[in-house]
């Protein structure tokens, strides 16, 4: 079977770039905090936001990289439906088409990348000021102020499971609007950490053009919502 289920090795790959970003994030808000209060708001906000606009070059760097395995994985699985499939979507046409498609995406995660300073910045602002005004217990703010880099990092480790998901169910469908291939088998990881409401959808069948409901999470296809490494199989030929 051809596997169109997202790399792991791209996941954890962008996982250990952004936790490095979490890390000097961190290291900037302790840097302008002295227990629960913000030594200087607005020479805090000025260098998070100076650093989240360092990072679109890296971002941009890091992220095309990335994308590169997974665009080439993406294309390996579609290869191995079809031989004709495959020499279809070599063709420059159809590159171009993918690779409009691959550089949205990537736009998307460099924004994504540059907005941990910013939610950050904002996180430290809200702590502050709810100690300041009371609603907090200084211990409890100082603390969660302290944990801003371990926050940070769990907010990065997220974006890195759902963004290279996404991408990699962006590319599929992308490349089954080339090809013809209107229906996919919604396929999930079939292990323990699987969500109950995608397990359901397990093995049916859906359109491309036309996400299912899924509870409590709207209309979705697999892979296309937050922390979900549920993937299309789309049918095509004598598989249909």
């Amino acid at each position: 079977m051809a596997k169109f289920s997202a790399t792991k090795v791209a996941e954890q790959r962008l996982a250990v770039e952004l936790r490095k970003v979490a890390k000097i994030v961190g290291g900037i808000v302790n840097a302008h905090v002295n227990g629960d209060k913000i030594t200087d708001p607005k020479k805090l906000a000025a260098a998070l936001a100076a650093y989240s606009d360092a990072l679109g070059p890296w971002g941009e760097a890091v992220v095309a990289k990335i994308m590169a395995g997974v665009q080439d994985n993406n294309k390996r699985a579609w290869s191995q439906l079809s031989t004709q499939i495959g020499k279809e979507l070599r063709s420059t046409m159809a590159e171009s088409a993918v690779g409009a498609v691959a550089r949205q995406l990537q736009r998307e995660q460099v924004e994504l990348i540059k907005s941990l300073p910013l939610e950050a910045g904002l996180r430290a602002q809200k702590i502050a000021q709810e100690a300041m005004m009371g609603g907090k217990r200084a211990d409890v703010a100082a603390e969660e102020l302290n944990r801003t880099g371990e926050v940070t990092e769990s907010r990065a480790t997220l974006i890195a499971r759902t963004e290279i998901a996404k991408a990699n169910a962006t590319l599929t469908s992308a490349r089954a609007q080339y090809v013809g291939a209107t229906h996919y088998i919604w396929r999930t990881a079939e292990d323990g950490d699987v969500r109950e409401s995608h397990a359901e959808m397990n093995g049916k069948i859906f359109r491309f053009d036309d996400p299912p409901y899924v509870e409590g999470e709207g209309n979705h296809g697999p892979g296309e919502i937050y922390n979900c490494r549920c993937f299309a199989e789309p049918i095509i030929g004598e598989t249909e």
